[in-house]
C-alpha cells in the first residue's frame, strides 16, 4: 500500500444537493427507513465488489486472534461478521438503530452509538475501521480524532471509502453511473431508493485519495498510505497511531528543555 501521484479531483456544478454538510438526526433516519435491504441493494449496486472491498479491508487489517477490533459506522454488522473470521474480538458500532437492529441475528457484537463520541475507554482497542461511512459523519477530522483515542498506541486504523477513480475515460463513465444507473438501480433493489439519490451525491462529492490521506494525518495518525480498489473507486487508507514516547525518553527531554 504505497501513496501515488495526485489524482485530480472530480469537479462538477450541481453535484451538492446532498452536501458533506450533513444532519445527523436526518441521515440516521435515512438509513434506518433503507436497512430492510441495505446489505442486498449494495451487492447490486456494487456488482457484487462489495465482498471482496470487505476483504480486502480485513486483510489491511492484519487483525490477529486475542486481538480488538472495532468497526465503526458497521451498518447490519456484515463488515463486523466479515474482520470477525480473523479470530480477533471485533465490536461494531452505528448510529442507525434500524441497522443495528437488522443486524442483530449475526454472531457478532453490535450497538448503537456515534462516531463522534465512541462509547469506549481511551487504548481499548488494537485496531479500528471505517467502511463506507467516513463519507457521512458531520465532522470527519473529529471522528478520525475519536477513533485515534480509543486505539492503543501503535494501533491500526483502515478507512475503506468510496474514492476517485484514477483514468479519466473510466471516471466519466462511472460518475454516469453514479447519476442516473446507481439510482435507477436503487428504485428496484432498496427498501427506501432515495437514500441511494443521497449516497450517490455524496460519493461524488468527496474528497480524492491525497486529501483524505492529509487529514487522516491531520488528525494525528501516522504512517499513512492509500491502495485503490477497482480502479480507484474505493480506496483504503491505513494509518498507524503514534506510540507514546515516556517522559524519561532522552529525545523526548531533549526536545523540552
Amino acid at each position: 500500500m504505497t501513496a501515488v501521484s495526485v489524482i485530480p479531483s472530480i469537479k462538477e456544478e450541481n453535484m451538492a444537493r446532498a452536501t458533506l454538510a450533513k444532519r445527523p438526526d436526518d441521515v440516521s433516519r435515512m438509513f434506518d427507513q433503507a436497512a430492510h435491504r441495505y446489505d442486498l441493494t449494495n451487492t447490486v449496486l456494487s456488482g457484487g465488489r462489495d465482498r471482496m472491498w470487505r476483504t480486502r479491508t480485513r486483510e489491511a487489517l492484519a487483525l490477529c486472534p486475542g486481538e480488538r477490533c472495532l468497526d465503526v459506522a458497521c451498518g447490519t454488522g456484515v463488515s463486523t461478521e466479515e474482520l470477525a473470521r480473523s479470530g480477533a474480538t471485533v465490536v461494531g458500532i452505528d448510529r442507525s438503530p434500524g441497522m443495528v437492529k437488522q443486524g442483530e441475528h449475526r454472531p457478532v457484537t453490535l450497538q448503537v452509538g456515534d462516531a463522534l463520541a465512541l462509547p469506549f475507554d481511551n487504548a481499548s482497542f488494537d485496531a479500528v475501521t471505517i467502511m463506507f461511512g467516513l463519507r457521512n459523519v458531520v465532522d470527519v477530522p473529529a471522528a478520525l480524532r475519536e477513533m485515534a483515542r480509543v486505539v492503543r498506541p501503535g494501533g491500526r486504523l483502515v478507512v475503506c471509502e468510496f474514492s476517485h477513480p484514477t483514468w479519466v475515460p473510466f471516471r466519466t463513465l462511472y460518475l454516469r453511473y453514479l447519476m442516473g444507473g446507481l439510482p435507477r438501480i436503487a428504485r428496484c433493489a432498496s427498501s427506501n431508493p432515495d437514500a441511494y439519490t443521497y449516497l450517490s451525491d455524496t460519493i461524488r462529492a468527496w474528497h480524492d485519495q491525497r486529501t483524505l490521506s492529509a487529514m487522516i494525518t491531520g488528525a494525528g495518525w501516522e504512517q499513512v498510505a492509500w491502495r485503490n480498489l477497482t480502479g480507484g473507486i474505493v480506496a483504503l487508507h491505513r494509518a498507524v497511531r503514534p506510540l507514546e514516547r515516556d517522559s524519561a525518553d532522552p529525545l523526548f527531554t531533549e526536545a523540552h528543555t
